[in-house]
């Protein structure tokens, strides 16, 4: 039987999907009118409550701030003894990872183990593997306050084909130092730069590849590419915060200095940048 993802079942700060439902921003707007904290609140968790009652589980997907986006469920923890969190993987559009949970909520609740291979097909392998608290305490904060305590969770880990450098190893502890890209997920934004720093770039970046044209188009818009942007199909393109790659490649450092309207460009990771015009 095929699952497909329901829209309803999600929680949006940005919507993705054609039929996302109601976007509920961090100031509690919705749909163009301002909500008081409480009345959001309880709409919240009476989506949540409908959700869980339909479908056996809700998946949260936060997309806006300084770290990568990441998603979580709510209602996994009385069935499986934990909720499913998935950070990072910005090879995956919202609609592919819907389909990932999906799929390994039916599996987990079929019998698959943390000892298991789950295949999704053109998705990818994925395992699934306990998560450090320290990472669930910060991540699941809709899931700790909709059972009023903290819940454990097993992160979903990608196979090596479809990883990208925004997926941490949640199975210890988190610790700025040792995942740099989610460094500002506990602590104040410190960058001379907007908070909302947005970066397009290709999926050879994020895989790992070094970024040889970097250019600032806004005031809180870069584009980072590993190549000719020209050169790069609009389907490899995604965006991702500033800090995801800042956190990953120090010779990157020096595009926060970089005037809007101009770019830089190299031929290897140690080359020295030139500049040039971000129109050249």
């Amino acid at each position: 039987m095929e699952r497909s993802l329901c829209c309803s079942h999600w929680t949006h700060r940005i919507p993705e999907l054609g039929c996302a439902p109601t976007t509920i921003d961090t100031e509690g707007r919705m749909k163009g009118k301002h909500v008081d904290p409480s009345t959001l609140r309880g709409q919240l968790l009476a989506q949540i409550r409908r959700n869980i009652a339909e479908r056996g589980h809700h998946t949260y997907l936060i997309d806006e701030g300084t770290c990568p986006r990441f998603a979580y469920t709510i209602g996994l923890t009385t069935v499986l003894g934990a909720e499913l969190v998935f950070a990072g993987g910005a090879l995956y559009d919202s609609a592919r990872l819907g389909k990932i949970f999906d799929e390994i909520v039916y599996q987990r609740r079929a019998g698959r183990t943390l000892r298991d291979v789950i295949d999704l097909d053109e998705l990818g392998t994925f395992t699934v593997r306990k998560a450090s608290a320290s990472w669930t305490r910060r991540l699941l904060l809709g899931a700790h306050d909709f059972y009023g305590r903290e819940v454990a969770a097993q992160q979903i880990v990608p196979d090596e084909d479809h990883w990208t450098i925004d997926v941490p190893d949640m199975s210890v502890p988190w610790r700025p130092a040792r995942a740099p890209v989610w460094a500002y997920l506990d602590g104040a934004w410190s960058l001379p730069v907007p908070e909302t720093a947005i970066v397009a770039t290709d999926l050879a970046a994020l895989r790992g590849a070094p970024v040889t044209s970097a250019s600032r188009l806004d005031e809180d818009y870069w584009e980072l590419f590993a190549g000719p942007p020209a050169e790069v199909p609009n389907e490899d393109v995604r965006g991702v915060s500033l800090a995801t790659f800042l956190g990953t490649d120090t010779s990157l450092d020096r595009i926060i200095e970089l005037p809007v309207g101009r770019a830089l460009w190299r031929q290897h990771r140690a080359d020295p940048w030139h500049a040039r015009d971000a129109t050249t």
